[in-house]
């Protein structure tokens, strides 16, 4: 196997670091495949709840297809939980950072929100506050936030539901993640699209 010639970094020439350019291009390309990997060790995650952790994560992608939900909003509810594998607490944040350089702005403050916003379901059984989410009331992204959670995440705890298989959704997260990274034509800062979009819905459930 080809490697570079230096043992330390200040010892490296150009054709060192164009060659260490070119395997990290390579190995990039990637990283939609590595995800849905991970994604299916959701399968044996955390139990506890009626479906799978991976199931929830279908579920809330099929809920956002079924509701003509666009491919950033797709993929962005697919992957939402993907953190509860290596960051448990930070479940949130860590999926927020996999998405922020492929997808817009919008749904990568809503990940990172979201785990905040779910506590308006439970925390009162809890004791605790369910209406933290409030705080961040200013923010233009904070109704998208809330009805990602209400119309998605939260429902998706039904083992009843009839969810797409991770099949279905492989060529959406090769879609994502084939983009250049941080394309402002993608991130588009301050831009919202609905979440739902009703024509697109009825199309896709006719095309079923």
């Amino acid at each position: 196997m080809q490697t570079v010639k230096f043992r330390k970094l200040i010892d490296g020439d150009r054709e060192d670091y164009e060659f260490l350019e070119e395997c990290e291009i390579t190995y990039a390309s990637q990283v939609g495949a590595r995800l849905l990997e991970t994604l299916e060790k959701l399968e044996s995650a955390m139990s506890g709840f009626q479906v799978t952790r991976l199931e929830h994560c279908l579920q809330t992608a099929t809920r956002a297809w079924r509701d003509g939900a666009d491919t950033d909003w797709v993929v962005s509810a697919l992957l939402h939980d993907i953190g509860d594998i290596h960051s448990p607490y930070d479940h949130d944040e860590y999926a927020a950072l996999i998405l922020r350089p492929f997808v817009r702005e919008q749904c990568t403050w809503t990940v990172k929100q979201h785990g905040e916003f779910q506590k308006f379901y439970y925390a009162k059984q809890m004791g605790k506050d369910p209406n933290t989410r409030e705080r961040h009331r200013d923010n233009p992204y904070f109704d998208d936030c809330v009805e990602f959670c209400e119309c998605w995440d939260q429902q998706a705890f039904d083992p009843e539901y009839q969810s797409l298989p991770l099949d279905f959704f492989r060529p959406h997260v090769a879609e994502v993640f084939a983009r250049a990274p941080y394309n402002e034509a993608v991130i588009r800062p301050g831009a919202r699209k609905p979440l739902v979009d009703q024509r697109v819905a009825k199309l896709r459930l006719q095309a079923a």
